[in-house]
């Protein structure tokens, strides 16, 4: 799907932040930076395979955090995650604020590079919201764990404290 233009884009998030419950903010500390992080199924390294730390170190600065970027202006990305049953994004680098809506309801497992390791239920419209400090961020995978399509729109915002790092990293 191409990118569609800033003049179309910025009308639509508008649009879209008004419509938005107004939230507390989330902190990054938790490894998830949400408030209903999911179940813990493990809370180190344990059991997390070769080629899964490798491709964490690969991906230490890897900012593509969707499957396909919709469009991109001076102050957001909009990112769309589209995941069938088992199929699982590679680690990505979160830095700046951000927050998804769960299109579809569902279920994942998520590891982060601190190595607690979760599964985490989705319901559609389901929000959270995420903000990072200067030099905070959140490196983490994402895999479908359950028997439908999980789909996600992820929102970052350019304007965050730490600087936008440059897609392609």
């Amino acid at each position: 799907m191409p990118a569609l233009p800033a003049c179309l884009l910025e009308p639509l998030w508008d649009q879209l932040a008004a419509l938005l419950p107004v939230l507390e903010e989330f902190a990054v500390g938790h490894p998830l930076g949400c408030r209903s992080p999911g179940d813990l199924v493990s809370d180190g390294f344990q059991g997390r395979p070769a080629h899964l730390l490798q491709e964490f170190r690969r991906n230490a600065f890897n900012v593509q955090v969707g499957q396909t970027l919709l469009g991109e202006t001076g102050r957001i990305r909009v990112w769309e995650i589209r995941l069938a049953p088992g199929e699982r994004v590679p680690a990505h680098r979160h830095v700046l604020d951000y927050f998804w809506t769960a299109i579809t309801g569902g279920r994942s497992r998520q590891h982060t590079d601190e190595g607690p390791t979760r599964e985490v239920e989705y319901h559609p419209g389901e929000n959270r919201h995420f903000s990072f400090r200067p030099g905070q961020y959140l490196l983490h995978d994402l895999e479908n764990t359950g028997p439908t399509p999980l789909v996600f729109t992820t929102v970052e915002f350019k304007d965050s404290p730490n600087a936008p790092l440059p897609l392609g990293s």
